[in-house]
């Protein structure tokens, strides 16, 4: 959705396929981080984020005996130019989708159209289109841009030998429960170690009568084995007996949290999977952005904000260089290199490794018998920088795509 309605302010005309029949608002929280959240009030959609979403004030880490490790001002606490922005990711997508509609037209999405191929033609791309009927039609486009996630057709056959994703050995299972903001109003909070992980975070503004929000969460373990390993389907319901025993003695005066994760409507299992960097997203017309470009990791908030800044940067190359493989390649060859180092970071835990830092210094009875505050700034900010919103450089950077 970015992608078209960054063609739509390039004057360029684009259409999305859609594999499902009928787009509903799936999912559960995520963040946009102020990359992201910049390049989307430049597409004039400052409005939608904050009817939708919440701004981001705090990033709070805790070992899982709830002592604070750190905490940091988040969006324009930190001094960022543009907020940090929590959401519901199908509100998100819907809103995405009605500008869309709105300025592209109602035929600038098909829906009920998965693509199971392509081929180079002359001038261009022919794209294969399958419905569920199993009837299939080929679209004729200039290029084709492939921003069909982690299970991409156009990455399969780009690179026809890369397999299943990559399990990491952990599974998160994710709800939204009504209850008492953290902290702060919004905080983003992070507790646990490298087996066991709890996050949770508003996604909603208080209830000016009961004082509650739409608290997202996040309960993770790493297993020796699990049958959703290869799989990486959102929205994969589960039963909170599946996963909730080691998380029954984590209740502080501060954070419940059985009873956060008890209160949810439903529950949605999900594998931690990511992708093998590749060395290119092009293939002729044919280009890959998001997920199918680069699935990673979801451990650092930056997963969607990336994919949101794929597309700008995408079609500030479109803008300098026309419909051309020189536009596609000039994208790859900026994004392409920082972003396979992303992938590989969090691999690694991304911001979350500063836990096995700690814990592999040994037993402790203060945070600061083991680790500085120095260190663990160091920590975080490089992996800011590494992500694409480091402050200062974030700030000074001009427009991707100038007026």
């Amino acid at each position: 959705m970015a992608m078209a309605l960054t063609c739509h302010q390039l004057g360029l005309k684009a259409q999305v396929f859609e594999a499902v029949s009928e787009i509903k608002p799936l999912g559960v929280g995520i963040n946009l981080q102020p990359n992201a959240v910049r390049e989307l009030i430049d597409l004039g959609l400052e409005g939608l984020l904050a009817d939708i979403g919440i701004q981001a004030e705090e990033w709070a880490l805790f070992t899982k005996s709830g002592e604070l490790v750190w905490a940091e001002p988040r969006g324009l606490n930190a001094g960022y130019h543009w907020p940090q922005y929590s959401v519901h990711r199908g509100y998100l997508l819907m809103g995405l989708l009605a500008a869309v509609k709105n300025r592209l037209g109602s035929d600038a999405v098909v829906t009920d159209a998965r693509l199971t191929g392509y081929k180079n033609i002359e001038n261009g791309v022919a794209a294969e289109f399958t419905s569920l009927d199993g009837s299939t039609h080929w679209v004729n486009g200039d290029l084709l841009i492939g921003a069909d996630g982690i299970h991409s057709q156009v990455r399969k056959q780009m690179h026809p030998n890369q397999g299943q994703p990559n399990w990491g050995g952990a599974v998160m299972w994710r709800g939204i429960s009504e209850g008492l903001p953290t902290r702060t109003q919004n905080s983003f909070v992070l507790m646990g170690s490298m087996e066991q992980r709890f996050v949770c975070y508003p996604i909603s503004k208080p209830d000016p009568k009961t004082g509650l929000s739409r608290i997202n969460w996040i309960a993770e373990l790493t297993l020796p084995t699990h049958e959703s390993a290869t799989q990486s389907d959102w929205n994969s319901a589960a039963e909170i007996e599946d996963f909730i025993s080691p998380f029954n003695h984590w209740q502080f005066d501060w954070l419940d949290v059985p009873a956060l994760i008890k209160s949810a409507d439903a529950v949605y299992e999900y594998p931690m999977v990511d992708r093998d960097p590749v060395d290119h997203w092009v293939e002729g017309p044919v280009v890959l952005i998001g997920d199918a470009a680069h699935a990673m990791y979801p451990v650092g908030s930056n997963g969607a904000s990336q994919g949101i800044v794929d597309a700008r940067v995408l079609g500030a190359k479109l803008k300098a260089l026309g419909l051309t493989t020189d536009a596609l390649l000039a994208y790859q060859s900026s994004v392409l290199p920082a972003v396979n180092e992303l992938v590989l970071r969090n691999r690694g835990a991304g911001p979350i490794g500063i836990l096995g830092v700690i814990e592999a210094r040994g037993p402790f009875q203060s945070i600061d018998e083991v680790i500085s505050p120095d260190e663990i700034r160091d920590f975080m900010s490089a992996y800011k920088e590494a992500a694409g919103f480091a402050l200062s450089t974030l700030n000074t950077s001009p427009k991707t795509i100038e007026d």
